[in-house]
């Protein structure tokens, strides 16, 4: 990914990412529009890399590591907004399976 068409890492590459941004306002400063632009890019390759694995359920992440108490809590209120359960049964469930695309399948499933 480059912010400069056709400098030396775009021709070495396999694929060349150049998005356009225009000058920086403040000159001499390459973190501004270029690092914008670039993190922009590489949150559209992750994301869309995401989605195609199966990651994704509508536009929610439900194949989060549950590393700490905010991601369960975000864990639970996915699965209460998708099976109408309450807070309480929808957090054991997702304990139980560790996932909250495994706790929806498997509560989809009868188990």
């Amino acid at each position: 990914i480059s912010c400069n068409p056709g400098s030396p890492v775009s021709e070495a590459a396999e694929i060349k990412i150049e998005p356009v941004v225009g000058p920086e306002y403040v000159t001499g400063s390459t973190r501004m529009k270029s690092g914008t632009a670039q993190k922009m890019v590489l949150n559209m390759i992750t994301t869309a890399t995401m989605i195609r694995l199966g990651r994704v359920k509508g536009n929610r992440m439900v194949n989060m590591q549950l590393t700490n108490q905010k991601l369960v809590d975000r864990g639970t209120r996915m699965i209460v907004d998708e099976l109408s359960l309450n807070y309480e049964q929808a957090k054991n469930l997702l304990l139980l399976h560790g996932s909250v695309r495994k706790a929806i399948e498997q509560f989809n499933n009868g188990a």
